[in-house]
């Protein structure tokens, strides 16, 4: 980079220390958890507002890229630096400034991370409902940037729903508040919306107002195993056309049940079968009617049904489930687990079409394949699994994944239900959304960064 020892110097009399430019140091902010790459020229550890906004202003000036970063757990690159340029890792910001129990909310810097917060919350009877697989990792900033949602979205909700102000650096420096305490407003556009989900490409987020609901008093599992996932997706759909809303509704295969009980081998789950966990949540009496009527209504189908409502037991279950992605290698050690076409959601209806070809896609390219998921919100994840040192099979999971991604986009679905789009999905943002609607996103890119410093290449802009 032309200038970079001057500008280097100009970053140390903001942060200091807290600037390095070391090849080792670049090397480790070079790729989220994607395959995607990119060398950083700078990496900096922001601790407030006001340094982000003099660094902002910097890099606008020189036209410097710069790509905000929390855990680097995205699966998508978005966090990525693929134009080199300066990192932010924002982890550094992680306080939580304040507990308004009153106003149902807390305020809290983007590099908190969400198992953190909910430990803090829960002595007060309250907690934050997003949860991500990766909630023990990631940050609230990622979780904002991608409106991630995770295993509880389908009765909760996305992190969208619980943002309620945020504080952002723009492009230029120049430092915006989108929202307020109130719980609801209809003055003015809302930039609040328009900000989750932008994954950088429109300002840094470095302090954020989220609303926090009541811990439920009792929670129930029900764990139903069935003949095929096709037939599991049909019970769901009937489970709620009978009006039960579950808090939590998960998809697991018969291989994601292998891995599991390599992981655990105490798990008590069928040998064989592809299985739904509903669980839901409330008063004792609401619970225990709910889990009554899912197994009411999963009985002419299911092979076997059983309910949990040991918290050891469902705790355990609900860990074993955050560790199926990282877990492949004990079903065969020979293979690893590739992060592509993991990510895909269909209108809830269509759910059943989509286990049925992901199966047949697996089939034609010779790729053995997990299918897990929130199927409760219509959302799968694909796990393909390939010896990653055999060229061939990297080809053959490159025209699955582009495969899969098309299913979806066909049957009405999107190519990322929750983990964003990054640079690895880029490519199929006209086709899901159009031509017209890609244009007004790029002009409202121009509108905030017209030098098009952030994050770019993300999103298609």
């Amino acid at each position: 980079m032309k200038g970079a020892i001057q500008i280097f110097d100009r970053f140390h009399e903001i942060v200091n220390e807290r600037v390095r430019s070391s090849l080792d140091e670049r090397f480790c902010y070079a790729s989220d958890a994607s395959q995607i790459e990119g060398l950083p020229d700078f990496v900096i550890r922001p601790k407030s507002t006001e340094e982000v906004s003099r660094i902002l202003m910097i890099c606008n000036e020189f036209e410097i890229p710069v790509t905000a970063r929390g855990a680097g757990t995205g699966l998508a690159g978005g966090a990525t630096p693929v134009k080199g340029g300066v990192v932010l890792d924002m982890s550094s910001m992680n306080n939580i400034i304040e507990f308004d129990i009153e106003n149902l909310q807390v305020i809290v810097e983007p590099g908190v991370v969400p198992e953190k917060l909910n430990r803090t919350l829960k002595s007060s009877g309250f907690f934050f409902p997003p949860d991500p697989g990766s909630s023990a990792i990631c940050t609230i900033g990622g979780m904002i940037s991608n409106n991630s949602s995770g295993i509880h979205c389908i009765k909760y909700g996305t992190t969208r729903n619980y943002v309620l102000d945020l504080q952002v650096v723009l492009a230029d420096g120049r430092v915006i508040n989108t929202g307020s305490k109130v719980l609801k407003s209809s003055v003015g556009y809302d930039l609040t919306r328009l900000f989750v989900g932008s994954e950088g490409t429109l300002g840094i987020i470095t302090r954020a107002g989220l609303k926090i609901m009541p811990l439920p008093i009792a929670k129930r599992l029900v764990v139903a195993s069935f003949d095929s996932a096709v037939i599991a997706g049909k019970v769901v759909i009937q489970i709620f056309s009978a009006g039960i809303i579950p808090s939590a509704c998960e998809i697991l295969d018969n291989t994601t049940i292998a891995v599991l009980k390599r992981c655990d081998p105490n798990l008590v789950f069928p040998n064989l079968g592809d299985i739904i966990l509903f669980e839901v949540d409330g008063t004792d009496n609401s619970t225990a009617e709910q889990s009554y009527r899912i197994i009411e209504i999963c009985a002419p189908l299911a092979q076997s049904i059983r309910e949990v409502s040991s918290k050891t037991e469902m705790g355990a279950i609900w860990e074993a489930r955050r560790l199926v992605g990282a877990a492949i290698s004990r079903l065969d050690p020979t293979k690893t687990r590739v992060y592509a076409g993991e990510d895909v959601g269909v209108p809830i209806k269509q759910i059943p079409i989509l286990i049925k070809k992901i199966q047949e896609i697996s089939e034609e390219f010779d790729i053995p394949a997990m299918k897990y998921g929130h199927i409760g919100d219509g959302s799968l994840h694909v796990a393909l699994f390939i010896d990653i040192m055999d060229p061939d099979q990297w080809e053959r999971l490159k025209r699955a994944q582009e495969k899969i991604h098309r299913t979806a986009i066909e049957l009405g679905g999107t190519v990322s239900s929750e983990h964003g789009v990054g640079l690895a999905r880029a490519i199929y943002m006209r086709d899901q959304l159009g031509n017209d609607f890609l244009e007004i996103m790029q002009s409202i890119k121009r509108t905030f960064d017209p030098k098009g410093i952030l994050n770019p290449g993300k999103l298609s802009l």
